[in-house]
């Protein structure tokens, strides 16, 4: 079992994407500026494979997009609760159903660095943009994961939503959560 807050112990259902504490104060600046977000992980169109944040409904989810996990802006690192965030407290993060076969054994980390991300992502005028890292899942996670599958869009559309995610979705520590390259 890690004792790294972003990671699941062996019982809990690990989260498919956290977002650093920079991250979610850009979102919640964003969403008092533009009401209600979303984030596509793109696949590699204009901006390479880029996190892509739209108003709510900006971009349209396909049927097979699968929805990665909802952010919860109410959160503060480390923090858990057990009920799910609802309008624009949520900011649901989809992917590709191709991309998702490709990423499914991997944990996303939503991050922000300085400089100009793509023109069609709302933080492009901030000055800073939104960065995707990633960390692999261990077996005893990627079991859990498949006990728990993701929801796909038309699963969404008809109402369906995920889980309390149970574990810290938001992280102070970036390098903790997702070690960088030496």
């Amino acid at each position: 079992m890690s004792t790294d807050p972003a990671v699941a112990g062996p019982s809990a259902t690990p989260a498919r994407v956290l977002a650093s504490t920079q991250a979610a104060q850009l979102l919640r600046r964003l969403r008092d500026r533009n009401g209600a977000l979303m984030i596509h992980q793109s696949g590699g169109c204009c901006d390479g494979s880029s996190p892509m944040l739209y108003p709510l409904g900006d971009f349209i989810v396909g049927d097979l997009d699968v929805l990665l996990g909802l952010l919860d802006l109410r959160l503060e690192a480390g923090e858990v609760r057990d009920d799910i965030p609802e309008g624009a407290e949520a900011v649901p993060v989809w992917i590709s159903g191709p991309q998702f076969e490709v990423w499914q054994h991997t944990q996303l980390v939503l991050d922000v660095v300085v400089g100009r991300g793509a023109g069609f992502s709302l933080e492009t005028p901030e000055g800073v943009r939104l960065l995707t890292r990633g960390r692999s899942f261990d077996e005893n996670e990627l079991l859990a994961l498949k006990a728990d599958p993701a929801l796909l869009g038309r699963q969404y559309e008809a109402g369906q939503r995920p889980a309390p995610a149970g574990v810290p979705t938001v992280v102070d520590d970036v390098v903790a959560a997702c070690a960088l390259p030496n």
